[in-house]
């Protein structure tokens, strides 16, 4: 296809711009031949038309497809050409954040300008052994390749980072060394590794500093030789150095600063150490001032200082050194501060006294009146004389400051040769990686002689660079076997040749430096004479005659001829050096110059140019020739040193590094197009891609064009040969044959062939998502048409019934309206005429009620004045009557009076007259008489009368009162009454004036009653909004209610969170401080691996030195003996190999590991002290959960005790009825009815038979239940049990004290210690019960058969041992106090409990009887020995306490006699038993049976048979067999046939047995032996298996079982819970292992991290080809073209891994431990860890590659978790936390299929990426790339809008996640149901000489 075809409409091509340099256009009509314009349209919707050049009639670049744009590497696009690089590095700048980018074999590194997290160690471990092609671009990718190809290739490297100053060089080469150190050797001690990177702060500061353009410039070139040796471990280093800027040290620029060093020191000045110095500010001193800005924004200078001094100490320089370091520096500063001042025109002179020459006199140790003199003086010699000449002022002040940049020279020389002696080493170098950071092509205003030599340079690298594309690209066409034409590319060997070449430019100028009256005008115009007319490169600018121009490759360079002469000659005044070199007080400042008389390499040197280390790759031959290399000059010293450099760059394999400064403001990723370009043109970047364009520079394999075009193809043209059918698909689709080649392996096509090609494609994919759109928008109409008509005739039907109910809707309606009308108005009327007859009612009512009350109210107005007038009235009558009464009372007196006066007047009369005397006189006497009697009827009658008269006077005195008081009170009513009347009066005036008030008042009452009425409206209206108010308070008192419902609930689910979140919290921080612990013994492994290594070296080499033996007094003795004390004939065969471990390693190197490993050695003791901490608090809460659980424990005692109380009676019962069936036997016996045979014979003895059975089978219930209590004590007292040890002979009372039963009680107190066992622990009989059955004179032997047939023999025994052991338990509560101060004997008590439990194995072995006798052997030993003692301690207390032994033993002899009496007796009885029931059962053969026969016979109802002897579960070896034992089990083990044949976890369970058996006969030394050995020998074998995985499973299996048995076993109750009785009887008794069982502990763990690091080591190959790169669903993910640097291929071809190999393999690993018994936790630990590893290493190579963020891959990706998810829910590992290591892959994989473009789908990004972070988040979408065209590219707007809404997250900034993390891992205790006695050792095992006990 014709170029010119490609230029359609809407094609979009590349036009020139002057402001961004190249802008992008679309064709808006076809192009055709013979046109002389284009027409365009901008991507701003602007219409052009765009001229051709109507002599190359050249079209305009073709623009990329977007899907191309973007790409990692410029040579994958498709069109090769400038707009097309600038376009894809500006979008991966701008857009994706990339900085990176290749270009062919050159790695483009844009400075950001920004800090970015991508160079931490987890991106060095993600790039380390990757192909550099199948990750992202990175410097770290070029570093790998590099010291790949020079491990694989045995070829040294060169890493050449060049470009302006500013573009990074500088942070590109200390990455790259960053990087060497870390993957090649360890990084934890300051070794090597950390001295090479250690020189970059002290070259930073000596030889960097702030310029306009970047704040840390290098003023100086450097190559770096990294010397590895043969494992390719980082040995030493060299550096040389290139061009020093000395001109800085006296001038700098606006806006510039001098060197780092120089504000260092003054930022400094107020440490004590610099007093000396004399220094202050930098605005004080003319050499720090004059670019007036001393500071850098966020540089902190006295920082960097302790930082450059830290690194000097670390690479050797002492302090003494650096303080003469910094004196020199100090003495610069004060020469620059010294003032010359003019004398006269020719001569100019110092002021005495000046400060600043003092002080730079005192610093330097040289004279004052010498240096002043020779400032301003200079020494001219001749033939025959010497003459002193003054100097101008302006000569002294420039001699003076080449001085200061001579010093400054010869100290920064000074310094890189120490460093490159600190960095070197006597180990042979095997290969270097050079580093070179090297200035890149310059060109300013003014450029002088530094940039001709920097230009000069960049010439020959580029050069070498043009030669070695050319190369490389040779070789690849060789390579597939293309015709190779000859590529014409630039070649710059002319300009070189104009430069160095004879009677160049340099030779010119060396030779005008020679003449005497040399200038830089004369030597101007040599080169005019010499170049202008011969060489095309060379020009003269127009306007100057002191200047010219040299055309370089990247530019025209214009050249200012002013100062050439004068700094290639770098002259000094040699008065002043003298000077200097005759210090005396100063020998750093004489060290200085020394190397003047023999310098190999040049010294002297310009501006711009400096001295340099010489590390020559020849032999130096160059010391005798020391004063003619003096001689010459700069640019010859320069030229011999690059073509140096050239050399050793030839001879090894180059890797390019071109640094972009993308603006010149520093701004953060800011693309200046113009500068951009302006530096790709000159860093050879396109001259790459015009070398790659001008052949074949698409390139892809058969495979990759087959997936990427298959939709080209027919079905028919597939056929199975993939090559023939490209070749065959290609030629139908490119018929010119030149735009192809077809390789062996590759198809190679032309420019903008693969971009037609992709035309196509995209072509024949949108016919077919039209033909599919057609289709389905077919069918989306057809079913939205349906889906209408049906709704329409849903509608209609609606609509209808709708109208029909509306219209009886109306009509009811209707009706009921009139109805309503008819009601509502006869309502209306009725209520009007209720409220009219209402109203008439109440106005009746009211007119009725005011006549009443008005008649009321006159009729008792009446009736009050008829009261008031009968009250009167009856007053007035009772005073009249009264007055009258009183009137005539006192009339009748005065009457009365009169006449009785009238009386008594005439009596008188008649007394006086005779005659009247005697008429009185006669009958005289009778009248005496008479009168007598009447005068005493008189006197009766006075006397009455007087006392009537006295009563009557008391009466009326009292009616006189009453009537007093009456009068009284009347006349005060008659006084009340005229009041009244008075008041009457009043009233009725107040009755007028009350009348008046209450019309008033009704008026009154009427404006309140309106004002009632009213304030009523108002109060019910008040009352109406108060219910609406108290409505909606009720509403919001609700609303409140439920909202404070809600925040309870809110508050419970929070408090409920916060509580989950600190429960989770404190499981992270235990899982982090077991994670530290367990990193810590990694490092303590790594660590004795490191010096196991190193001895083996050491013992290689066979080093002579002396040296000392290291120890270690760290380590507790447990760990001593298991890490160093193990293998005793290898240490005592490599005992002078240790010696000379540490003769060849630097001493500070092993002091420093010496000083990490006891450091690390105190950290995990402090780690195991907090843990142990931890513990404790956890035993302390369990042990009040085991206090709480005592309590409802005794409930259940209770009810076993029950239980067992009812299974006696029981007993009881049977044992009764047994006595019953044989006194009947009995019985019958004589009546011949239970002869044997007979039927009832036969049931009596199934009957016997069956109780004998069932009464063994309730004993044994009986004795396993009492032991179950027993033991259930123990455990609730287990401390006090274990108190109840010690020997009870303390408690023993004076023997003869004691009654029968304490005599017996003492003479048994012995048998305790060794019959102490659970078994044994019954209820005891009482004392006298036991007397009444041992001593009766008679026993009854019949009784003593009914309890059991002799069986009461051992029965007694025990109830006896029981007896006493309770009264020892009586005793000892009583001596608890004393508890106290017998624990000072508790060593030896152990010690005879040892020996007792050893005798009670032993006894427990013997029959009843030798048990008995033993027992009491073994207790007159025990007093014995007691004895001894005492009478050693003190003969008087023992002499008694052997009388009181002497008696127990006479007690006990007694004892023992009684109980063999007893025993005969009771044989005697069964003898006579046995012989009834033989003579009843003899029958028929009576005759044919002696006696003898027929008592030997065993009876099987009356005979207990002894039990077999029983094996306790442990294995019996010899001392000298435990290597045979370690080396037969360990060493030479195969774990595939134990896996398969035997037992898992089987030599786990041999060990331990073995260990019971050391811990039976209580012997320490073969305890600690055996785990000791056990430990290293499992070590040994890790350490020479460590890398295969069924070996390392193998024994983490077993390790972890032999740690649970040892805690199965300890007699721990924690541990005990689920052990059975057998198991329970199998603890160890003598050893308390809790140490080691730490010790193994550790030991699991390092197994589990070495089973992890193999895991790692077989998965990691597979996991990016089997979870990113293979298609596992075919044909989803299009293969877009590549670079030069390939991917690997997602085809799956053979050797390429698979999803289905990764499952497969974890299927091998899971069946493994499986078959090796490994615990079912352990095992989903392993299978999280797992899981972890794949889902890390997939998302971070996903985050690194961006070929890989598409949405198909997505799909992919989803895929392949769920087939791992899959086989999680086959092997029932779903609850084991591995799904949830893969929520960052799964949520990163659905990150790349979810929406990205509105702020909903931003919200669900947020929503739903829960555990990716945001810097993952925002990368993913960065490098989100469409495959085809169809897709989208993330917008930078949306990016910023997930970046603005995840910016409040608190989470690590780090990208990628950490592969080398593992978990902690824990070992949940797993018991073992299988018995030990059990347990067969097969012969394969080669283990004969263990014995089973």
């Amino acid at each position: 296809m014709a170029a010119s075809e490609l230029y359609t409409k809407r094609a979009r091509v590349w036009i020139p711009d002057a402001e961004e340099v190249w802008k992008s256009a679309e064709l808006t009509k076809d192009f055709k031949n013979g046109d002389a314009s284009l027409q365009l349209m901008l991507e701003d919707g602007t219409s052009i038309e765009h001229k051709l050049d109507p002599k190359t009639k050249n079209l305009p670049y073709l623009r990329n497809p977007d899907i191309l744009v973007g790409e990692n590497d410029l040579t994958a696009l498709s069109y090769l050409h400038e707009p097309a690089v600038l376009h894809n590095l500006k979008v991966r700048f701008i857009d994706s954040k990339l900085i990176y980018t290749y270009c062919g074999i050159v790695l483009v590194a844009i400075n950001p300008y920004e800090t970015l997290g991508i160079y931490g160690t987890d991106i060095i471990n993600a790039y380390s052994g990757q192909n550099m092609g199948d990750m992202d671009p990175h410097i770290f990718a070029v570093a790998e390749e590099a010291y790949k190809q020079m491990a694989r290739d045995e070829r040294n490297q060169s890493i050449i980072v060049s470009g302006e100053s500013g573009a990074g060089k500088t942070v590109s080469a200390k990455y790259a060394m960053r990087y060497f150190a870390t993957v090649s050797g360890s990084t934890s001690e300051a070794n090597v590794e950390q001295k090479v990177l250690a020189s970059n702060p002290i070259m930073e500061a000596i030889g960097n500093a702030k310029t306009t353009r970047n704040d840390n410039s290098s003023r100086f070139g450097k190559y770096i030789e990294i010397g590895f040796d043969t494992r390719y471990r980082i040995i030493g280093a060299n550096m040389r150095t290139y061009l020093l800027e000395k001109s800085r040290v006296v001038f700098q620029a606006d806006e510039e600063r001098n060197y780092h060093i120089f504000y260092q020191l003054c930022a400094s000045s107020h440490l004590p150490e610099f007093k000396t110095l004399k220094l202050s500010s930098a605005n004080d001193f003319l050499y720090t001032r004059q670019g007036r800005s001393p500071v850098i924004h966020g540089v902190d200078d006295t920082k960097e200082l302790s930082t450059t001094r830290n690194a000097f100490t670390l690479l050797g320089i002492n302090e003494s050194y650096q303080m003469g370091l910094f004196q020199v520096l100090a003495a610069i500063l004060h020469l620059g501060n010294v003032e010359i001042k003019d004398k006269d025109s020719d001569s100019s002179l110092i002021p005495p006294n000046n400060r600043h020459l003092t002080a730079f006199c005192e610093l330097v140790g040289v004279t004052y009146q010498d240096m002043s003199q020779w400032l301003c003086h200079r020494k001219l010699k001749t033939a025959t004389e010497t003459y002193i000449k003054t100097l101008p002022r302006l000569q002294a002040t420039n001699a003076r400051d080449a001085l200061a940049k001579h010093i400054y020279a010869k100290l920064f020389n000074w310094i890189v040769e120490h460093v490159n002696k600190a960095l070197i080493t006597n180990i042979k170098q095997h290969s270097f990686i050079g580093v070179l950071d090297i200035y890149g092509f310059e060109t300013f205003e003014i450029n002088s002689f530094e940039q001709f030599c920097i230009n000069y340079a960049n010439e020959k690298l580029q050069q070498q660079f043009n030669m070695h594309v050319f190369k490389l690209e040779q070789e690849e066409y060789m390579k597939e076997q293309i015709p190779w034409t000859l590529i014409d590319f630039y070649d710059n060997q002319p300009c070189i040749n104009l430069i160095e070449a004879k009677m160049g430019i340099l030779d010119l100028l060396d030779e005008e430096c020679k003449m005497p009256k040399g200038s830089d005008d004369s030597w101007a115009q040599k080169l005019y004479n010499t170049h202008l007319k011969t060489c095309s490169l060379f020009e003269k600018p127009r306007m100057s005659n002191r200047a010219f121009i040299i055309q370089h490759f990247a530019d025209k360079v214009e050249y200012q001829c002013e100062g050439f002469l004068e700094k290639n000659k770098d002259t000094v005044n040699e008065d002043q050096i003298n000077v200097l070199k005759a210090s005396k007080k100063f020998d750093l400042l004489v060290e200085l110059f020394q190397d003047e008389e023999k310098a190999t390499s040049p010294t002297g040197q310009v501006p711009g140019t400096g001295g340099r280390t010489r590390l020559s790759i020849k032999p130096d031959k160059g010391r005798d020739k020391s004063s003619k290399e003096h001689k010459k000059t700069v640019g010859c010293q320069f030229r011999n040193s690059l073509q140096m450099l050239m050399d050793t760059l030839n001879a090894t394999t180059p890797h390019y590094v071109r640094c972009i400064k993308p603006n010149d403001f520093k701004l953060a990723f800011s693309f200046d197009p113009k500068r951009a370009v302006q530096q790709l043109r000159a860093c050879g970047v396109l001259e790459t891609i015009r070398i790659s364009a001008a052949g074949f520079p698409s390139r892809w394999t058969y495979q990759e064009f087959f997936s990427r075009y298959r939709v080209l193809m027919k079905q028919k043209d597939v056929l199975s040969d993939k090559k023939l059918t490209c070749r065959n698909v290609l030629e139908k689709l490119v018929q010119d044959q030149d735009k192809y080649q077809f390789g062996k392996t590759k198809i190679f096509f032309r420019a903008g062939q693969v971009a037609y090609l992709e035309k196509l494609r995209a072509d024949k994919l949108r016919v077919a998502c039209i033909r599919i759109q057609k289709t389905i928008r077919c069918w989306l109409a057809r079913k939205k048409y349906l889906r209408k008509r049906s709704a329409a005739i849903t509608i209609q039907r609606f609509t209808r019934g709708y109208q029909a109910r509306c219209l009886a809707k109306f009509m009811r309606r209707t009706q009921a309206a009139t109805i309503i009308q008819k009601y509502q108005r006869m309502c209306m009327e009725r209520k009007r005429y209720r409220q009219k007859q209402a109203a008439a009612l109440v106005m009746q009512t009211i007119l009725r009620a005011y006549m009443a009350r008005q008649k009321y109210q006159g009729l008792l107005r009446e009736h009050n004045a008829v009261i008031i007038q009968k009250r009167v009235r009856g007053w007035l009558a009772r005073c009249w009557y009264k007055r009258c009464l009183v009137s005539l009372v006192y009339l009748q007196c005065c009457f009365r009076r009169m006449k009785a006066r009238r009386e008594l007047k005439k009596l008188k009369i008649e007394a006086r007259s005779v005659e009247h005397f005697k008429k009185l006189n006669k009958g005289m006497e009778n009248k005496i008489m008479q009168l007598q009697r009447r005068i005493d009827e008189q006197t009766k009658d006075n006397r009455s009368i007087n006392e009537k008269l006295v009563s009557l006077e008391t009466s009326s005195t009292a009616e006189r009162e009453r009537m007093r008081g009456e009068l009284s009170r009347l006349r005060g009513v008659e006084e009340d009454a005229k009041n009244k009347g008075n008041q009457v009066t009043l009233l009725l005036e107040q009755l007028e004036k009350l009348k008046k008030e209450l019309s008033s008042t009704q008026k009154e009452k009427k404006t309140i009653e309106d004002w009632a009425q009213t304030y009523r409206d108002e109060m019910e209206k008040m009352v109406s909004e108060l219910k609406d108010q108290n409505c909606s308070l009720k509403k919001e008192k609700d609303d409140l209610n439920r909202l404070i419902q809600e925040q309870s609930q809110q508050m419970t689910e929070k408090m409920a969170r916060a509580i989950v979140e600190k429960t989770q919290q404190l499981e992270t921080d235990l899982n982090e401080e077991r994670s530290r612990y367990q990193n810590l013994l990694t490092e303590h492994l790594r660590l004795e691996e490191k010096y196991d290594d190193l001895k083996e070296a050491m013992v290689s080499s066979n080093v002579s030195k002396p040296g000392h033996r290291r120890t270690d007094s760290t380590h507790s003795s447990n760990e001593s003996e298991y890490t160093y004390n193990s293998e005793y004939a290898e240490l005592e065969e490599g005992s002078r190999a240790a010696e000379d471990v540490t003769r060849g390693i630097d001493t500070s190197l092993t002091l420093k590991l010496q000083k990490r490993l006891t450091e690390l050695e105190q950290e995990k003791q402090s780690l195991r002290n907090e843990l142990e901490n931890r513990e404790d608090q956890f035993q302390r809460a369990r042990a009040r959960d085991d206090v709480e659980f005592k309590k409802a424990r005794g409930a259940e005692l209770e009810y076993e005790s029950l239980k067992r109380q009812e299974l006696e009676s029981e007993n009881k019962k049977l044992k009764h009825d047994l006595a019953e069936i044989r006194r009947s036997l009995l019985g019958n016996a004589a009546t011949g009815a239970g002869a044997p045979g007979s039927p009832a014979y036969k049931v009596v003895l199934e009957q016997l038979n069956a109780s004998c059975e069932e009464l063994e089978v309730r004993k044994e219930e009986v004795l396993i239940l009492r032991s179950q209590l027993v033991s259930q004590k123990e455990a609730m007292h287990h401390k006090d049990e274990k108190e109840t040890m010690t020997e009870p002979s303390a408690y023993v009372e004076d023997v003869s004290k004691l009654k029968d039963a304490g005599e017996l009680k003492q003479a048994y107190i012995g048998l305790k210690d060794t019959n102490r066992s659970p078994r044994f622990m019954h209820k005891p009989l009482e004392v006298s019960d036991l007397l009444s059955r041992l001593r009766s004179a008679a026993p009854d032997f019949h009784k003593l058969n009914e309890d059991g047939e002799l069986w009461l023999v051992n029965q007694g025994l025990k109830e006896t041992i029981r007896l006493l052991e309770h009264q020892l338990q009586t005793q000892r509560r009583s001596y608890d106090s004393e508890v106290e101060s017998l624990r000072g004997e508790l060593q030896n008590v152990k010690e005879e409990n040892n020996r007792q439990q050893q005798l009670l194995a032993q006894n427990l072995q013997l029959p009843p009887e030798a048990r008995i006798e033993a027992s009491l052997q073994h207790e007159i030993t025990r007093l014995t020995n007691e004895n001894l003692e005492l009478l050693a301690e003190d003969p008087t207390a023992s002499r008694e306490a052997r009388v009181i032994i002497l008696r127990r033993m006479v007690d006990l002899m007694e004892q023992l006699e009684k109980q063999d009496r007893t025993i005969r007796k009771l044989k005697k009885q069964l003898k006579v038993y046995s012989k009834r029931i033989g003579e009843m059962g003899a029958g028929q053969t009576e005759g044919q049976t002696s006696p003898g026969q027929m008592v030997d016979e065993p009876i099987h109802p009356v005979n207990i048979p002894r039990r077999e002897k029983d094996f306790q579960g442990m294995l019996e070896y010899k001392k000298e067999d435990e290597l045979k034992l370690v080396k037969n089990l360990i060493l030479e083990l195969k774990p595939r046939g134990v896996a398969v044949n035997l037992i898992p976890g089987l030599p786990a369970y041999i060990l331990f047995m073995c260990l019971r058996h050391a811990d039976y006969v209580n012997d320490d030394q073969k305890v600690r032996t055996l785990l000791t050995s056990t430990i290293n020998s499992i070590k040994k074998i890790l350490k020479k298996r460590g890398d295969d995985f069924e070996t390392v499973s193998f024994w983490l299996s077993n390790t972890c079982r032999f740690l649970h048995c040892l805690k199965q076993y300890s007699g721990d109750e924690a541990f005990m819970k689920h052990n059975t009785q057998r198991q329970n009887e199998h603890t160890l008794s003598n050893f308390d292992l809790a140490e080691y069982r730490q010790v193994i502990s550790d030991l699991a763990i390092q197994i589990y991290q070495q089973l992890i690091k193999c895991m790692e080591n077989i998965l990691q190959p597979m996991i990016v080809s089997g979870m990113l790169e293979h298609e596992t669903i075919q044909g989803v993910s299009g293969v877009k073209p590549t670079g030069l640097r390939k991917r690997t291929s997602s085809i799956a071809d053979e050797g390429t891994y698979t999803l289905d190999s990764i499952l497969r393999q974890l299927s091998a690993f899971h069946s493994t431990m499986c078959q090796h018994g490994t615990d079912p936790e352990l095992i989903k630990q392993v299978v999280k860890q797992q899981f972890y590893i794949i889902g890390a290493v997939t998302l971070n190579n996903l985050l690194l590659r961006k070929d890989m963020c598409s949405w198909s891959k997505g799909m992919q990706i989803r895929y392949n978790v769920s087939q791992l998810e899959e086989w999680l829910r086959d092997k029932g590992l779903m609850v084991c936390g591995a799904k949830e290591t893969l929520e960052p892959l799964i949520q990163a994989a659905q990150l790349l299929q979810v929406k990205k473009k509105t702020d909903e789908d931003a919200e669900a990004i947020c929503s739903m990426c829960l555990a990716l972070t945001t810097a993952q988040i925002v990368k993913v979408l960065n490098l989100y790339t469409p495959v085809n065209e169809f897709e989208e590219r993330v917008s930078v707007a949306f990016i910023r809008t997930i970046q603005t809404r995840l910016r409040d997250r608190c989470e690590s900034p780090q990208l990628l996640m950490d592969t080398k993390m593992i978990y902690p891992v824990t070992f949940p205790f797993n018991p073992s149901s299988l018995a030990l006695e059990t347990i067969q050792i097969p012969s394969s095992l080669n283990l004969s000489f263990l014995t089973r006990v």
